[in-house]
């Protein structure tokens, strides 16, 4: 079966991405399936679903900049650009979709599933009332078990249930597949004829103490300071598709020798599991930096893609642990299971696998831009209005790379 990613760009993929084990092969397990992807992005599930031998019929994008992508790297496939303009879908057996998470995230307006963009996923609903797949993938932020005490959650299980599938969703976390990006997504799987159990609860590795020890990096966003900071141990917080105000910005990274400064966006890509320049379209510039910010923010980790692939291919025992039923006032956990009006809370950690892990101050492969003087001040004025608790160090650190710009801190 021949990639749609064309050779050149399949070995490219795998050689920028060979740091990161698979475990599939192509003479084990069930046969691959046919993707329908649906908000495909940058095409991060179909990617890491072809690394385990899945093909991909469809893809539906909207954003022109994402459709580029999608144009430049999947140029045999079929490319709609709106959900709601789709008639039906093809014979598949597996739709994913990726949803917009803007309602639902906490960065974002939080207007809940009924919001103008996160409330596209009826039109996935609609469509399945006409189609039947083996599967469906639905992918989205972990805010959304919280957000209006997790309706959103509530109204997906419930149109599931009309539909007549069973389903299961898992909260994963990307640094479980060796990434330092810490960056947990809600995995929902869901099938009428199939158990997605067997799928998303056949692997636990158990959350690990923190990483390493001694000289790491550090990742914030300097964009926050007030509310909140967004710190991650050896690692770079969850890289956002936008701010609040619809900004994308990149986080910053608090290096071992005291050096202050934000990725690289080809470092951004491959935090992602992409290999480097994945959404180099066109020349450089601001707006084109910027989309493509977005467009990484915006993606679905490939690894984490790769490994419900292989799962697809070979499901497995169930290793979790009992759960209890959820009632509806209950607040929604890490990980549950159900079909029709019946849940249960599912006992599993959000690490399902524990990769080889590079340290994020290895990890990066380009030179750190430093972060500016106006930044590093915004963030320093920020944090002295603010009541939060900032690790040792941290703001003289700051201070410290301010003076070593040639500036004076803000008072």
């Amino acid at each position: 079966m021949r990639s749609p990613l064309g050779p050149q760009l399949t070995l490219r993929f795998r050689a920028a991405t060979a740091d990161i084990p698979v475990s599939y092969a192509p003479d084990q397990g069930l046969p691959p399936l046919r993707v329908a992807g649906l908000f495909a992005g940058i095409a991060g599930i179909e990617v890491g679903l072809h690394a385990t031998g899945h093909s991909t019929s469809l893809l539906c994008e909207i954003e022109p900049a994402a459709q580029a992508v999608l144009h430049r790297h999947f140029p045999g496939v079929r490319l709609e650009s709106d959900i709601r303009q789709l008639p039906r879908l093809p014979d598949v057996d597996l739709v994913s979709a990726g949803f917009p998470c803007q309602d639902l995230s906490q960065a974002g307006r939080t207007r809940g599933i009924g919001g103008s963009r996160s409330g596209l996923v009826d039109d996935v609903f609609e469509l399945l009332r006409t189609s039947d797949p083996q599967w469906l993938l639905l992918e989205n932020v972990p805010f959304m078990l919280q957000l209006e005490r997790g309706h959103a959650m509530r109204y997906l299980t419930d149109k599931l249930g009309e539909l007549g599938f069973r389903w299961a969703y898992r909260v994963v976390d990307a640094r479980a597949f060796g990434l330092p990006q810490r960056r947990q997504r809600v995995l929902l799987l869901a099938s009428r004829s199939k158990d997605p159990a067997s799928v998303l609860y056949a692997d636990e590795a158990g959350e690990p103490d923190e990483r390493g020890a001694g000289a790491l990096a550090y990742g914030f966003y300097w964009t926050e300071g007030l509310r909140g900071l967004g710190w991650a141990v050896d690692a770079v917080p969850t890289l956002k598709g936008g701010s609040a105000i619809g900004i994308p910005s990149a986080p910053a990274v608090w290096m071992p020798d005291g050096f202050v400064g934000t990725p690289d966006i080809r470092d951004a890509e491959r935090l992602q599991g992409f290999p480097p320049d994945w959404t180099a379209i066109e020349p450089g510039g601001a707006r084109v930096l910027g989309a493509r910010w977005k467009m990484v923010g915006n993606a679905v980790s490939v690894p984490v893609a790769r490994w419900i692939g292989e799962r697809l291919r070979r499901p497995g025992a169930v290793v979790a642990g009992e759960g209890r039923p959820l009632r509806t006032a209950d607040p929604w956990p890490r990980a549950a299971q159900g079909s029709g009006t019946k849940a249960m809370a599912v006992d599993i950690s959000i690490w399902p696998e524990q990769k080889p892990y590079k340290h994020l101050s290895e990890f990066l492969a380009y030179p750190l831009k430093p972060l500016s003087v106006r930044a590093a001040e915004g963030f320093l004025g920020r944090a002295a209005r603010s009541t939060l608790h900032f690790p040792d160090g941290f703001l003289d650190a700051i201070r410290a790379h301010v003076r070593s710009m040639g500036e004076k801190p803000a008072a």
